[in-house]
């Protein structure tokens, strides 16, 4: 169990690095939004490429920041009885989850995406638009962030196991969002 813990916490340790990286896209995002609104009102100039950016930005948002977010336990729940469970029981549900729906479906979208983004990496696909992107840095955050997902979810897994087993300590609290 010691070499899984190790691994685990390698990988949470990739994801708070990557989920750092996400915070800075928001940032970098919001930023070029406001100077293209500025420069498209004020001087009745626009640029597909700046505004193809911003997309890109927010993929990266998304798939970079999801396994930092499995790993915080913020991500969303159907809760229905997840919220009224005690004791081990939580845990138990979360360790199904990930282990029947979060990567069989991660792994499953992360193959799927792999040969997209090598078909656009292979032709070179530029975005339709006049002075758009190429496409292929976008496609490639789906494989990576589906397969950052699976990473983030078997380290949930040994972390769940190994806390189960009394060898690691994790907190189980889990506080339903306010609706």
């Amino acid at each position: 169990m010691s070499v899984l813990l190790k691994f685990a916490f390698l990988v949470d340790w990739i994801s708070t690095r990557l989920g750092k990286l996400a915070a800075w896209a928001v940032l970098a995002a919001a930023l070029i939004s406001a100077g293209n609104a500025f420069i498209r009102y004020g001087f009745d100039v626009s640029s597909n490429g700046w505004l193809e950016i911003q997309w890109y930005l927010f993929a990266a948002v998304v798939m970079l920041g999801a396994p930092v977010v499995l790993q915080l336990n913020e991500h969303v729940r159907v809760d229905i009885l997840y919220g009224k469970l005690k004791g081990h029981g939580k845990v138990y549900v979360d360790i199904l989850g990930l282990a029947l729906f979060l990567i069989p479906v991660m792994a499953m979208l992360a193959w799927f995406s792999w040969p997209l983004f090598i078909r656009m990496y292979e032709t070179h696909e530029m975005s339709g638009n006049a002075g758009g992107l190429i496409r292929w840095p976008a496609m490639l955050l789906l494989p990576l962030g589906f397969g950052l997902m699976v990473l983030q979810g078997l380290s949930e897994i040994i972390k769940r196991v190994a806390y189960l087993m009394g060898v690691h300590q994790m907190d189980t609290h889990y506080e339903k969002p306010v609706q």
